[in-house]
């Protein structure tokens, strides 16, 4: 076995053990060792990983660590230009698409609530969200870190809270997703885009009330519900105004 020296800076002490947070600690590792195999094995994803600095030099993931180096490991940067050194990070995606996992019912019906195309099933497998993800150029959001370690996921994030409210104030900050919102536009339940719809095609839907005092009406083409500006409309346009404010 051979030893190195580790750093790992800002978001990426999330993933470790409290004594190794924040300080340099070294690390044994085998022979032949990657420089990625050794961060995973200290249980931080690649793609949480945008910048590795051995001995002061920017390295990819493919480099053998060497007895005695010093690695410095840093997360994703948003707002600062690291391209004169070697970013590992994946190009951003042309669009902005999700895929959850099973953990994160309450988080899929947010991101649809403000536009985003989420993909969310409860019997999605491991394995079956990674190729997914692959296939249809999906960003996945988890909170199993697990997902994350496979080779070919490109992009992805481990979601830190455990509060459907907070999570959505993650993923917005972390995909700067401010600007990309368009809220109520797509099916809550099944994520179709919803469209506008006449009154008098669905009237004979509607609760008597809800005929009496509401004039503009969408519906999913997917899964034929229909949305009005009810006030569960007034409440969620609330619950998102206060999220992008905070």
């Amino acid at each position: 076995m051979k030893t190195a020296t580790f750093r790992f800076y800002e978001e990426l002490n999330d993933f470790l053990p409290l004594k190794l947070r924040k300080v340099s600690f070294q690390q044994q590792f085998p022979e032949n060792a990657t420089v990625k195999h050794v961060i995973e094995a200290l249980g931080v994803p690649h793609v949480e990983v945008d910048l590795i600095l051995v001995n002061q030099e920017s390295v990819d993931f493919s480099y053998m660590i060497q007895e005695d180096d010093y690695v410095s490991v840093y997360p994703v940067f948003e707002t600062m230009d690291i391209s004169s050194v070697q970013s590992l990070r994946a190009r951003p995606l042309r669009e902005t698409r999700f895929i959850l996992d099973t953990h994160l019912a309450k988080l899929a019906k947010y991101l649809r609530m403000l536009g985003f195309d989420t993909l969310f099933r409860c019997s999605l497998a491991d394995r079956e969200i990674v190729e997914i993800a692959q296939n249809e150029e999906r960003i996945i959001l988890t909170r199993d870190r697990a997902i994350l370690k496979y080779k070919t996921v490109t992009h992805g994030y481990w979601i830190r809270s455990d509060k459907p409210a907070d999570q959505l104030k993650e993923v917005i900050v972390r995909f700067d997703l401010s600007n990309q919102i368009k809220m109520f536009s797509r099916c809550l339940e099944c994520n179709n885009i919803i469209e506008i719809i006449r009154k008098e095609d669905i009237d004979s839907r509607l609760e008597p009330l809800t005929r009496k005092y509401f004039f503009h009406f969408r519906r999913c083409p997917g899964c034929d519900r229909i949305y009005w500006k009810g006030s569960h409309y007034e409440k969620m346009k609330e619950f998102v105004e206060e999220i992008l404010s905070s």
